[in-house]
C-alpha cells in the first residue's frame, strides 16, 4: 500500500503497512477551506509522502514521507476526539498511499464523520462520509475512484486545464458535485476566466481556498 519507500526497522515497517503507524506531518483544529464544506469547523490530519509531483504545489514539504514522524493512529483518534467538531479531514500528500482501514474504523466507532482529500491515483483503503477527488494530470485518478467521488475539485492554473476537468466530469457519478479551483499562485489572473467557465457551464461551481484569505490553516 505504501508507495512513499521509508527506510524502517522490520518491526516498524510491518505497523506501518498495517496502519497502525502513519507518518503525520501536521494535524490542527480549523475550518474547511475548500469545495462543497467549506466553512465546517473540522480536524485535520496531513500525512506525509507524495510521488505526484505537481510542480505548483503549495505543500512540497509533505512530499517526503521519511522526514515526517511515525505517529501511532491512537495518538491521531485521540486528538480529533479533545476537539469540539467530531469530524476528521485527511489530507496529505496523498493519503491513500497508505492502509487507512484501521484509522478510519476506529473513528468511525466514536462516530466522527470522516472526509477525505486525494488524487485517486491509488486504491480507496478507509470509509468515509465523503470523498473529494481532486485529480491530477501526471497522474490520472483510477476509474474506481472517479466512481467513488462525491466531490471532483479540479486545480486550474491555465486555460488548458478546462478541458482536463470535463473529462473527468465525463466519469464521475451524476450526483457528484463538480467544482473548479484556481491554482493559488495564479488566482488573480486565472479566476475571471473560472467565472465566466462556470456562468457558461452550470454544471460546475467556484471553489475558492477560503482558508487563505481567512489567514488560517
Amino acid at each position: 500500500m505504501n508507495h512513499q519507500p521509508i527506510n524502517l526497522p522490520p518491526a516498524q515497517q510491518s505497523r506501518l503497512l498495517a496502519g497502525e503507524l502513519l507518518p503525520v506531518m501536521e494535524r490542527f483544529y480549523s475550518l474547511q477551506g475548500e469545495g462543497f464544506h467549506t466553512g465546517k469547523p473540522a480536524s485535520f490530519l496531513r500525512i506525509g509522502g507524495c510521488d505526484v509531483g505537481c510542480y505548483w504545489c503549495d505543500v512540497k514539504e509533505a512530499w517526503d514521507a521519511s522526514v515526517h514522524p511515525l505517529t501511532p493512529i491512537e495518538d491521531i483518534i485521540q486528538f480529533v476526539l479533545t476537539q469540539p467538531a467530531k469530524a476528521l479531514v485527511i489530507t496529505g500528500g496523498e493519503p491513500l498511499s497508505y492502509n487507512l482501514d484501521k484509522l478510519c474504523a476506529a473513528l468511525k466507532e466514536k462516530q466522527v464523520t470522516i472526509f477525505l482529500e486525494t488524487c485517486g491515483a491509488y486504491p480507496l483503503s478507509g470509509q468515509y462520509d465523503w470523498i473529494c477527488l481532486s485529480p491530477k494530470i501526471n497522474m490520472e485518478p483510477r476509474r474506481d475512484m472517479l466512481h467513488a467521488a462525491d466531490e471532483l475539485k479540479v486545480i486550474i492554473r491555465d486555460p488548458s486545464d478546462f478541458s482536463w476537468a470535463e473529462k473527468n466530469a465525463s466519469l464521475v457519478k451524476d450526483k457528484c458535485k463538480l467544482f473548479l479551483q484556481p491554482e493559488w499562485s495564479q488566482h488573480h489572473k486565472i479566476l475571471p476566466r473560472i467565472v465566466s467557465y462556470v456562468k457558461e457551464n452550470p454544471k460546475w461551481m467556484v471553489s475558492l481556498q477560503a482558508h487563505k484569505y481567512m489567514q488560517i490553516p
